[in-house]
């Protein structure tokens, strides 16, 4: 399914043996769009200490309660390599990471998640083969964060037309699908749409900007994007057919 992180955020994480915290923030990879860690807020449990959790790590949401189920204990949370020694996430830290726990490297390979689709898939899978890294496998990646980038403006062909509000991730592989972009900044009577991250032409990260390939009022035109109801494969052909865009699906 489809769901807003922002939606996500302060969820509470359960461990096995009990609660670790809440979910702040998420980084994601530029290059592929998807959520490579949730950062966790383990609040007076583990004081000053900012906790990543790999959603190969993660059960199903319980959206009713909030609550997002770990599958580690308490114990591995606390034992885990500590970030801030780290910062900003390297690919020498990540490696760290993936062998603390025993999973598969999700950058060796040519899936999403290295051989998979879905990042639960690799839960439980032996790393020993899949983790033999390859030369070109070894650059630094390129991880954001989700709560940086909004607020980032979007500029469509012919000037700006919004700032990015809040994201939209496919909750099991979880790649990015959308970008929220609120219009109502710019343009009279403007409005909230979702526009595709194959639509960028470019992310500036030093200018704090994404540049679409839509003109203005394409954009002004776009299928309204209510966060009150779910993005459907109905409303997703709806705006794909809008722009003329082949169906990521298909």
């Amino acid at each position: 399914m489809l769901r807003s992180i922002d939606e996500l955020k302060n969820y509470v994480l359960d461990a096995t043996d009990g609660e670790i915290g809440r979910c702040k923030d998420f980084l994601f990879d530029d290059i592929h769009m998807a959520v490579r860690y949730m950062v966790a807020d383990t609040g007076k449990w583990l004081p000053k200490r900012k906790v990543l959790i790999s959603p190969i790590s993660l059960g199903e949401p319980d959206w009713t309660t909030r609550r997002l189920p770990v599958k580690m204990s308490k114990s591995d949370v606390k034992e885990s390599p500590p970030l801030e020694s780290h910062e900003p996430v390297s690919r020498v830290f990540e490696k760290y990471y993936f062998d603390f726990y025993g999973y598969p490297y999700y950058w060796v390979g040519h899936g999403v998640w290295g051989p998979e689709y879905y990042a639960r898939s690799l839960y439980g899978v032996s790393p020993r083969e899949l983790n033999e890294v390859r030369e070109e496998e070894q650059k630094d990646n390129h991880l954001r964060s989700v709560s940086e980038v909004e607020g980032y403006s979007i500029q469509a062909l012919d000037g700006d037309i919004g700032h990015v509000q809040d994201f939209i991730v496919e909750d099991e592989s979880w790649v990015i699908r959308y970008v929220v972009v609120d219009t109502r900044d710019l343009l009279p009577g403007g409005k909230k749409v979702l526009i595709s991250p194959e639509w960028s032409t470019s992310i500036r990260w030093s200018e704090k900007t994404f540049a679409v390939g839509l003109s203005k009022e394409a954009v002004k035109q776009s299928p309204e994007f209510d966060p009150l109801q779910p993005v459907n494969r109905e409303y997703e052909a709806t705006l794909y057919d809008f722009h003329g865009r082949p169906y990521y699906w298909s």
